[in-house]
């Protein structure tokens, strides 16, 4: 399943637990708060200042692997 921009971080997470650890890496350490859990992973990036483009690209590339 191809992560999007407007998936809520809870369900990229309940999806793929393993993507955790990129959002990690990426600076979304907060991803286990509960208002993240209802934040779109659009969202998230536009809060902390980050490239949407390359964290999807990233999750997707290791979607598979996931």
């Amino acid at each position: 399943m191809k992560i999007t921009k407007d998936m809520l971080i809870g369900d990229i997470i309940q999806i793929h637990p393993d993507a955790v650890e990129i959002l990690f890496n990426f600076g979304l350490s907060c991803v286990g708060c509960p208002a993240s859990q209802m934040e779109t992973l659009e969202e998230a990036t536009m809060v902390h200042g980050l490239n949407l483009d390359l964290l999807l690209d990233v999750l997707n590339e290791n979607n598979t692997s996931i």
